[in-house]
């Protein structure tokens, strides 16, 4: 069997994955401030990658995908095994790291939302004018 690879989606192609697949899980990887202040895709379950206060990795990330993924219906061998996982983050470079962790931890069907929800920064130092989840109007809220 070949080394599964993370793979990458737009935010668009990402939340039409969402929908047509209703066992896929979107976890939004970001800190627990950015994930209530600055928003987040509606219906994303959070798990942070890095958080506050020290910015270190979360030692705990791949057994709580983990915990998240055998919780219920989410893993079945009957209808063929673990749901996709799609991490997003800011700008979609942290939810690439966090994809290596689960690859290398022996998931599947892990992907990485390109450009994140707020995407990179422009010339006025600004997010969210160029690319992402939240500039392509798919459905998010905040606290």
């Amino acid at each position: 069997m070949a080394q599964p690879v993370l793979r990458h989606l737009t935010p668009r192609e990402s939340f039409e994955l969402l929908q047509k697949n209703p066992r896929a899980v979107l976890i939004d990887v970001r800190s627990n401030m950015e994930f209530l202040f600055v928003g987040h895709p509606r219906g994303a379950v959070h798990i942070p990658w890095i958080d506050e206060p020290d910015w270190d990795v979360n030692p705990k990330f791949v057994r709580q995908i983990r915990e998240l993924m055998l919780g219920g219906v989410i893993c079945d061998d009957e209808v063929g095994g673990c749901a996709p996982i799609v991490l997003i983050c800011r700008s979609g470079k942290r939810s690439v790291e966090a994809g290596k962790a689960l690859i290398d931890a022996g998931f599947q069907d892990v992907y990485n939302v390109l450009d994140g929800f707020e995407g990179d920064l422009d010339d006025n130092h600004h997010r969210g004018t160029l690319a992402g989840w939240r500039y392509d109007g798919l459905p998010w809220e905040q606290c």
